[in-house]
């Protein structure tokens, strides 16, 4: 009954069970904020390698940044980034067709209506190009140019080295106080009364006390899984794919400001492109290839001489229960995987410990904050699973039985109503606190293939003249714009350069 209202101990000493990309973004945030009233130890072992292959993210790391002052331009050099406009999705919908979900905003919306009707008009007549051709993310990236624009015009993510990345994090981090622990956590000691985490034993017996514990110890979810025992979602049955193989390149030619996603019959392939070489993966499902046939797919089509072997990972896409017992939070893969087809990975990390500050447990842990901070967690992973679902289940592709059964499956009755809904009216709605605007869902359901019957009737009060104008007007702009923007090669010569 006590845990059920509030513990009693108030909140000083925080322990960060594990480093990487999780670990260090939890360290960075918390110290930057709250190191002058907290003790803050992380621990991590540098026998246990990091996942470190989600290098691509998406535009609320620019966000990220701000908050804590951290300077873009270093920020860039220290971990090879170059800049992300959108993804290429290419064989997704079918064989040959490909487009791209871009950030950024399509064409001008009218308050009854959003522009995809106006262009769907457009195209009825004759007056329309492609939906791309009205963003300049879009237009930009398949141009190959890049720049910051006054008021934020531009909308963009990184490709990053996710293992410098952790380096850059740690030294921030630890200018604002965090101490760093050397060791392997071996055992984790609970309290008998509460169930709650009081110590981590390491390999060297030294015991680390916390009031607080966030688990970033990867698949193996040391502490939210194995101590406190939260039971995992699994999801595999709308999400086929259960291994990644990873491998480095020498960069060939220019880095381009887009993540390539490439199909093939029993998974994708991403390419990402850093500012000295290339992070290549192919993620693939074992129910439909082998391992050494998907590997040789891979080694098959990359660019460049390969760096290193390639290193295979198996995972299981789903979701922790609860992310919040007791007095442990899991960020990243402890607290569940969704592959990163739409690079989601970093900003669920981050999003995760946005939410802890926002219900940071200063003077006790209180029920119903970790109640809300797994409904929260709940709700927003559940709307980038239906998200990347969509990519897998809305497809033209008859090569193999891999797109057959995802098209055919029976997919969650919310992202079937979703589809419904674009598919009869040309209608998306986003929902309160859901990561993927409007503007993401109609790019991908209008990519993988799925046009609306009809439009509203606000783009019928336009005669053809006046939708030509409004339509020319803002393709022209964007035009204009985009052809007055240096390369993408030429932005981070000098504005980021990394050290040679």
């Amino acid at each position: 009954m006590e845990q059920s209202k509030q513990t009693t101990r108030p909140v000083r000493r925080v322990v960060i069970a594990g480093g990487g990309t999780a670990g260090w973004m939890a360290a960075a945030c918390l110290s930057k904020v709250l190191g002058k009233r907290l003790d803050i130890k992380l621990i991590e072992s540098d026998e246990i390698g990091t996942v470190g292959v989600g290098e691509a993210t998406i535009p609320t790391l620019v966000h990220f940044h701000k908050l804590l002052e951290i300077s873009e331009q270093e920020f860039m050099a220290a971990t090879q980034a170059t800049f992300k406009l959108g993804i290429s999705f290419e064989n997704w919908r079918n064989v040959k067709e490909d487009y791209i979900h871009s950030f950024g905003l399509t064409g001008t919306d009218h308050w009854t209506a959003g522009f995809q009707h106006f262009w769907h008009k457009g195209r009825e007549r004759g007056l329309a190009g492609e939906y791309g051709d009205y963003c300049l993310e879009l237009r930009a990236s398949q141009q190959n140019r890049f720049a910051h624009l006054p008021h934020d015009g531009m909308n963009y993510a990184y490709h990053l080295d996710a293992s410098a990345y952790a380096r850059f994090l740690r030294g921030f981090s630890e200018r604002y106080g965090v101490q760093r622990i050397e060791g392997k956590i071996v055992d984790v000691t609970t309290s008998a009364l509460t169930g709650n985490i009081r110590s981590l034993t390491l390999d060297s017996g030294a015991d680390i006390e916390g009031d607080l514990f966030i688990d970033c110890t990867g698949f193996r979810a040391f502490l939210i899984g194995q101590a406190m025992k939260v039971d995992y979602e699994d999801w595999s049955h709308w999400l086929f794919n259960d291994s990644a193989a990873a491998v480095q390149t020498m960069l060939v030619g220019d880095a381009v400001p887009y993540t390539r996603a490439i199909a093939h019959g029993f998974g994708w392939q991403w390419r990402i492109p850093l500012q000295s070489r290339v992070g290549n993966g192919i993620v693939f499902s074992s129910r439909y290839v082998e391992q050494e046939q998907a590997i040789q797919a891979l080694m098959d089509n990359v660019e460049g001489e390969p760096l290193m072997k390639p290193r295979v990972l198996r995972f299981q896409p789903g979701q922790r229960k609860q992310v919040w017992k007791g007095n442990c939070v899991a960020l990243g893969l402890a607290s569940g995987f969704l592959e990163p087809i739409e690079s989601t990975s970093i900003h669920l990390i981050q999003r995760g410990i946005i939410r802890l500050m926002q219900m940071f447990p200063t003077e006790g842990i209180a029920q119903a904050d970790v109640d809300e901070y797994n409904k929260q967690a709940w709700t927003e992973i559940e709307h980038i699973r239906d998200f990347i679902i969509l990519h897998y289940h809305v497809n033209n592709r008859t090569d193999s039985s891999y797109w057959k059964d995802a098209r055919n499956m029976e997919v969650p009755a919310s992202l079937r109503h979703r589809i419904e809904l674009f598919r009869q009216s040309g209608r998306v709605f986003r929902i309160s606190n859901e990561l993927f605007a409007e503007n993401s869902w109609i790019q991908v359901l209008l990519g993988q293939g799925v046009t609306p019957l009809q439009h509203h009737q606000a783009a019928d009060l336009m005669g053809d003249e006046e939708l030509a104008h409004f339509l020319g007007g803002i393709k022209s702009s964007i035009d204009k714009t985009v052809s007055g923007l240096p390369t993408h090669q030429q932005y981070i010569e000098r504005y980021c350069a990394a050290p040679k």
